[in-house]
Parts: structure tokens; sequence; C-alpha cells
């Protein structure tokens, strides 16, 4: 599922990542290039989100409204489409002209001009300004990747979960959540861990050890980024998604390392100062993308 969003290394069109979602966060669109489309990557896509889903494992984040809107049936004259759901960077400074009431000088009319041929729209006049407008953007977020959107659709019509959502709409957000709800919050995160117990059983790591790599742990998940600590989930599970419960292991050891399967973190007992921790933390985190946890 992370790969959905960061991109795959498929050499598609000369390009050393093939990002099937561009744009910002929060207005994701799937990507214009037909060699995707062709490649019934998006069919994959719809797949992959629908059995993740089902299995109680990460979503996808961050869509565009307008493509959600499309993609569960509606049409895109009925979307509420905006500047930041338009990937293309060139495409919608062109856009932004028609924006408001300024004058325009000859050279924005002709860009303006210029892309309105390009997808078949009439030229601009003093009274089609708004109209144009919109139904350049819509184009642009819309128009472009139509056949993408139906590729997903049937994709994830190929699982159990378009049933689900097409007869309980309130299942969407649980679905497709927006970027602010797949942050995890450090509170939620630190109910949820099983600490070193006092009365364990180990002779090389006293109690009092234990308590103060424990307690590193502890302000290391309440003062780091959202990005990190998400990281630190990642490292710690497999996944970004929060277990109800997690464990901590505090004992001899050269470096933090994470047992996936059992959602454990064990840490080594050999940290004397917060700096130290927080260095090798941060570079054991990097590397959840890449394996399990092992440095």
């Amino acid at each position: 599922m992370e790969k959905l969003k960061s991109g795959f290394h498929i050499h598609f069109a000369n390009c050393s990542v093939t990002r099937l979602f561009e744009g910002e966060p929060s207005h994701l669109v799937p990507s214009a290039s037909h060699f995707l489309v062709e490649s019934d990557l998006f069919l994959m896509a719809g797949r992959m989100m629908g059995h993740s889903f089902l299995h109680g494992g990460p979503c996808l984040s961050g869509l565009s409204p307008a493509i959600v809107h499309v993609l569960l049936g509606g049409t895109p004259e009925t979307c509420t489409v905006t500047l930041e759901d338009c990937p293309d960077l060139d495409i919608r400074d062109t856009i932004r002209l028609l924006e408001g009431e300024s004058n325009l000088s000859e050279k924005d009319k002709v860009e303006i001009q210029d892309l309105a041929f390009a997808w078949d729209l009439p030229p601009l006049t003093e009274g089609n300004r708004k109209w144009l407008f919109e139904k350049l953007l819509i184009h642009a977020v819309i128009g472009r990747v139509i056949r993408q959107i139906k590729q997903l659709r049937r994709g994830l019509k190929e699982t159990p979960i378009w049933t689900m959502l097409t007869q309980r709409p309130d299942t969407v957000d649980l679905f497709l959540p927006t970027e602010e709800a797949g942050i995890i919050c450090p509170q939620v995160l630190l109910q949820r861990i099983k600490w070193p117990q006092a009365d364990d059983d180990d002779d090389d790591c006293p109690v009092d050890t234990k308590c103060r790599v424990s307690g590193y742990l502890r302000e290391f998940i309440t003062t780091v980024t959202p990005a990190e600590l998400q990281s630190l989930v990642k490292f710690w599970t497999g996944w970004e998604v929060l277990p109800s419960s997690l464990s901590v292991e505090v004992g001899a050891g050269r470096y933090i390392t994470a047992s996936t399967c059992y959602e454990t973190l064990r840490i080594p007992c050999h940290y004397k100062d917060y700096a130290a921790f927080q260095s090798d933390m941060l570079v054991s985190i990097s590397t959840c993308h890449t394996g399990f946890g092992l440095v």
C-alpha cells in the first residue's frame, strides 16, 4: 500500500519511479499516463486497496474528494474540484489566470487559448470566463483520468468491498481516509504499549535500566514528527495500522530491532543518554520501508 503512494520501481517512459497517484497530500489523483492504464495497474491498485482493507491492513489515504466522488458513481459536474487537485503545476498556473476578474495580458490569453484548444474547448470571451475556468479545472482533474478511475472501480468491484461502499456510504471515510485521519496520535500509541514489568526475571538488565530506557522511548514518541511516529509504528508492526496492543522488551543486545509478527520492539539496555537512543532509533525506523526492522 505504501507503494501506491510513493511509486513502484517500474521503468515506464524512462522514469526510475512509476507513480500511480500524483499531487499534494489530501489531493492525490490518478496519474494521467496512458502506459499505466494499458498495463492494468489501476485494476491492480483497486484489488490491493480492497483486500488490504478487508484484512485489516492500511488504507490509501489522501485521495482528492473529487476523485472519491466520481469513483463511487458521481458525475464530474457534481463534484467539487479545487486548484489544489490539479497535480500539473504548469496547467494549474494557467487555469489560475482565469480565477477572479483581474485583467489578462496578451501572453496570459495565449496560454489559456492554447490549453482550451488542446482540450477541445471554445476560446476565451468576456462572457465565458468563469465557465471556462470550471471546465478546464474539471478536465485537468477528472477528464484526463476518467479511464484510470473506471479501471480503479473495476478492481474494487472484484473484491467484496464494493458492496459495502455502495450499500453503506458511511464506510467510505473509513476506506478512503483523509491524510489527517492517518496521523497517529502519540497519546493513543502510549496507551497501547505493554511496558517492561519490574518483576521480569532478567539479571542482565536491572529494573532501573529498564525504566530509564523505557523513559527514552516515551520521550521519543511524544517529541518526534508525525511522519517519524508513523515510521516507528511501521518498523514496530510491519505496517502503519495501530494494533490493540504493542510490547516493549529491554535487554541485552547491540541494535534496536522489531519482531513485527509479535508486534514487539526490542531495545538494548546499554543506552546511558537520550541523544544516543534518539540517534539509533531514527536510524532504525528509517529501514521500515525496506525490511522488517533489522539494522
